[in-house]
């Protein structure tokens, strides 16, 4: 018995930098959450009984029915005390109600995410993937050579591509590309008269996201190039390579032992956020190329004034960076002991 309570306290001291970590992300959760909840507390009028009234003329029904029905629908109860509210709206969260639209019957929150989210997906993850590599590749190849040729014309692109707004980067190629040559085209996600074969819609899906994807490349290059320069040129000054380059191993192999491994370990909490960033879009770019993302979302509902719409696609974001956050800090402290000792 002394044994095994030996090895479960062990255990858990030798897990305790992921078990505070885990912590940590769990009281962040339920501090937005509440925090959530008090803003829709704070809104003023009574949303209830406008909604309440839209269902009365809609389903014909009395007011008394159409009230119970919209407390039920939205969540929330403006008559109930504060904390038979607040343990309602959990309770709808852990059932996965994020929100239900106050002006449309057949919209939710998570309807709203489905529809919207694998677009946004598609096109972030694609461009991330691309500037990341591009970008890391290039980054290391500047802080290798510092002041040399490579480092020069890699920082005048970064500085070309970094200075840009995104937005402005998407309108030109979006005129270039899309009116004047005509290659790409210039709104949807797909080509409505190829919907039924499967092959052909992949293209056009494909074919329609291109631009978006090329648009959010280009512009997140020059972060992760400065951010994995900085990282390298760090990583050089150390003594475990500089005793590689007195052993007089090959410059190459430096790099890709020694260099870009150590180099990596800071961009992996920026890479897994970005990645969690990922599912709230960008409103802007997707109102540039008019393409039904979850952020080009988020912006026509706000404009709407939907608020309990509005909260769940706020909730879903951050629980995503809270997550992607923990998960860096986990990454982390795999990847780097001493990161667990401190």
């Amino acid at each position: 018995m002394t044994i095994a309570l030996g090895k479960i306290k062990s255990f858990f001291y030798k897990t305790k930098y992921f078990w505070t970590k885990l912590l940590v992300t769990l009281l962040t959760l339920f501090i937005v959450a509440a925090l959530s909840f008090v803003l829709i507390k704070s809104l003023p009028g009574d949303v209830v009984h406008n909604y309440a009234v839209n269902l009365q003329n809609t389903l014909k029904v009395s007011y008394e029915e159409a009230y119970e029905t919209a407390t039920r629908l939205l969540n929330y109860d403006p008559d109930e005390n504060i904390a038979a509210a607040f343990v309602r709206y959990l309770g709808g969260l852990f059932r996965g109600n994020l929100g239900q639209s106050m002006y449309m019957d057949n919209v939710t929150a998570n309807t709203i995410i489905r529809d919207y989210l694998p677009w946004t997906l598609l096109v972030s993850s694609i461009s991330l993937f691309f500037s990341f590599l591009i970008g890391t590749a290039m980054g290391v190849r500047m802080a290798r050579s510092r002041n040399g040729a490579t480092d020069t014309v890699c920082t005048g692109i970064v500085t070309v591509t970094s200075s840009i707004p995104d937005y402005l980067l998407g309108v030109i190629l979006l005129m270039f590309f899309g009116s004047v040559l005509g290659i790409f085209p210039t709104y949807g996600a797909y080509d409505l008269a190829v919907k039924g074969d499967t092959w052909k819609f992949i293209l056009s899906v494909l074919h329609h996201a291109a631009l978006p994807i090329i648009t959010y490349t280009i512009s997140q290059i020059g972060g992760w190039a400065l951010m994995a320069k900085g990282s390298a040129v760090s990583v050089l000054g150390d003594d475990y390579v500089n005793a590689a380059v007195m052993r007089g191993l090959p410059p190459r192999l430096i790099e890709r032992k020694y260099l870009k491994r150590n180099a990596m370990l800071p961009l992996v909490t920026s890479l897994v956020i970005s990645l969690a960033y990922l599912f709230g879009g960008s409103a802007v770019m997707e109102s540039v190329f008019a393409y039904p993302g979850i952020g080009r979302a988020f912006t026509t509902y706000i404009g709407k004034r939907d608020y309990f719409v509005i909260q769940g696609l706020f909730l879903f974001l951050s629980f995503f960076i809270i997550i992607a956050n923990l998960v860096a800090d986990v990454l982390c402290g795999l990847l780097d002991p001493r990161i667990r000792e401190r």
